[in-house]
């Protein structure tokens, strides 16, 4: 959730007047955001629960059933490379997200993987503190 200011959203808190993004720790131990994500600049957004990946260097990843079911354009096709060293084509989709006051156009790589992940990409100048013992995950 996103908090701006004084406000609060669901799940959200002020934090010195900026925006906090908040979320919790799962049973399995992951650190899990909720992101709205659309299709387009102006649609309809929805709030889809990103794994934070900190192993993970790029932005946005999301299953395809995830990209099917927001019904998000097909982008490029990138190569990456693999922590083994290997190199695999990426198939990736266009959409829109909002963070941190702003929205963003961006890729999302496409996975087989049953969560969507949140890379370093999008943490790059904020702070995250994940607390196990509260179950607690919050950016800023």
């Amino acid at each position: 959730a996103v908090a701006r200011g004084a406000g609060r959203a669901p799940g959200g808190a002020a934090h010195r007047g900026g925006v906090v993004v908040t979320g919790r720790v799962d049973g399995q131990l992951r650190a899990l955001l909720r992101v709205p994500v659309s299709a387009a600049s102006g649609g309809p957004r929805t709030e889809i629960e990103v794994w934070v990946d900190t192993a993970f260097n790029g932005g946005l990843t999301l299953p395809r059933s995830v990209s099917a079911g927001l019904g998000l354009s097909a982008g490029v096709s990138a190569d990456a490379m693999l922590a083994d060293g290997s190199t695999v084509a990426l198939e990736s989709f266009v959409c829109y997200v909002d963070w941190f006051g702003n929205t963003y156009r961006t890729q999302a790589v496409a996975t087989d993987g049953a969560f969507p992940l949140l890379g370093t990409q999008r943490l790059a100048g904020r702070r995250l503190t994940i607390d196990y013992a509260a179950g607690t995950v919050e950016l800023v």
